[in-house]
């Protein structure tokens, strides 16, 4: 497999992990409301994200790294259909992208999954 596209999926997830901390209100209002402490919620997956795309550059821990991603991926979904269902509710103009954003975190998933074998 090659190496480049789990550098990029490594650099994505820090990245993205590394916003939760600098847009910290942007990912709190698309948390779902029956969801205690949301922003302490927004750091940990900050923090789970930037910790995992680090994990992914070893070889040795790629496959952990991988596993993990996919129990994230699943795990803010809720969120996901949240920031949806804020789109719709405002009846924001780019509410449609919200909404074919949802199945992206199925190839995310796929893309993890790929590095879940040795």
């Amino acid at each position: 497999m090659k190496i480049v596209p789990v550098y990029i999926m490594a650099i994505l997830y820090i990245a993205a992990g590394a916003m939760h901390f600098l847009k910290s209100k942007g990912y709190e209002r698309i948390m779902p409301p029956w969801l205690p402490w949301p922003l302490l919620l927004v750091y940990i997956t900050g923090a789970a994200e930037i910790l995992l795309g680090i994990l992914l550059l070893p070889a040795s821990s790629r496959m952990l790294a991988a596993w993990g991603i996919i129990v994230l991926l699943i795990l803010v979904f809720p969120a996901n259909v949240q920031m949806m269902m804020n789109y719709f509710n405002y009846n924001k103009p780019t509410k449609w992208l919200m909404v074919l954003r949802l199945p992206l975190q199925l190839v995310l998933i796929w893309w993890a999954w790929l590095y879940t074998r040795k």
